[in-house]
């Protein structure tokens, strides 16, 4: 704990927080919609809360760059905002870049790692308190967090790791806890005023979906595996078109994973974007009553898209991770249960006949 508020300590020298004086010219020039829209969903070196006519309200963020032979460079993003230069690098489009042209690689705190960051220490602390209820309130009902948090945590256990993972649910409860409660707070985060989109960010559901891969490739079994590079009832001269298809569907899946939840966060937040931005565009309060009712009905659809689309994620993985644990039940075994099953009838068949035959029905 002492280690991780040093950290903080250190970092906060870095960010400042300043009203900076609006440009004169952005009021009279164009609205340009793009512009602002992407730069909601973008990444930045600086966090943009909002702006007023006395200026913009911008929290400035630590810059950390490593130019091989010239060592790391740490300082303020404000030194290099609105075009401003420091000492060999510049920032074109949010990129950090050298003004000599040589290699730069990029460590900085940005928007969306700061808000990676708040949004995890949230969590950690949310479900501390939870299990905290949990041992304090052993066979008692739940309450506070505890009872807000519990049908959403039984749910995942009951309807998702049960019913897709089968009897091993319990050692990736974890992880699939984890996912759909990081996931469901970001995507909810990501609603408020002045918030970063991280969800939103294709990096972020990236590290996701690559977790997923690996945790599934590493609790493979025989079965698994085996369906992949041998796939049963499938003539031999065929696996050389098969077992490339298998393989190239074990990368396809987390890519879905990926893509899905990036797409979905993106659209949301474009689409009530735009609404607003055709007041600007207009230039009309009257655009006001068509744009701001279908903006506000977008935003209570993101409210719902926000838990579906955690739980969508969560499912998926679960299902994932469940195909990849599932033990393998023998063809031949099924067969012999059948003829089992049929010399069992035939034994009751000539036992009934037996019963029915007139000289033992008389004893």
């Amino acid at each position: 704990m002492k280690r991780l508020l040093t950290l903080l300590l250190c970092l906060c020298t870095f960010v400042g927080f300043a009203a900076e004086p609006a440009e004169s010219g952005e009021k009279g020039g164009a609205f340009n919609p793009g512009e602002i829209i992407l730069h909601h969903v973008a990444d930045s070196h600086e966090w943009h809360w909002f702006s007023t006519d006395n200026g913009n309200f911008v929290t400035y963020l630590p810059i950390i760059a490593y130019q091989p032979g010239k060592g790391v460079a740490a300082f303020s993003s404000e030194k290099v905002a609105e075009g401003k230069t420091y000492g060999n690098f510049k920032l074109e489009d949010e990129k950090l870049v050298a003004i000599d042209g040589s290699k730069v690689y990029d460590f900085s705190i940005t928007k969306n790692v700061a808000a990676l960051a708040m949004s995890s220490l949230l969590l950690v602390f949310i479900f501390s308190s939870v299990a905290k209820s949990y041992r304090s309130r052993v066979g008692q009902a739940p309450s506070g967090l505890q009872s807000l948090l519990e049908p959403f945590i039984v749910f995942i256990r009951d309807e998702v790791g049960k019913k897709s993972i089968g009897p091993k649910y319990e050692r990736y409860m974890p992880y699939l806890l984890t996912v759909f409660f990081f996931i469901w707070f970001n995507n909810l985060l990501g609603l408020t005023p002045g918030a970063a989109n991280l969800s939103g960010n294709i990096a972020v559901t990236m590290a996701l979906a690559v977790v997923t891969l690996l945790i599934t490739l590493f609790s493979a079994n025989k079965n698994y595996w085996g369906h992949i590079f041998a796939p049963p009832g499938v003539p031999w001269p065929l696996y050389i078109i098969m077992v490339p298809v298998e393989l190239i569907g074990v990368l396809v899946k987390p890519f879905s994973l990926m893509i899905r939840l990036f797409a979905n966060i993106t659209a949301g937040h474009i689409i009530i974007l735009s609404f607003i931005s055709l007041i600007f565009i207009f230039r009309s309060a009257a655009t006001g009553l068509i744009s701001v009712p279908f903006g506000l009905f977008i935003s209570l659809l993101e409210l719902l898209v926000s838990i579906l689309q955690a739980y969508i994620f969560t499912l998926l993985t679960a299902m994932y991770i469940g195909g990849a644990v599932e033990e393998h039940h023998h063809e031949e075994e099924h067969g012999h249960g059948e003829d089992f099953g049929t010399a069992e009838q035939r034994a009751g068949g000539s036992n009934v006949a037996h019963l029915n035959r007139p000289d033992v029905a008389t004893h």
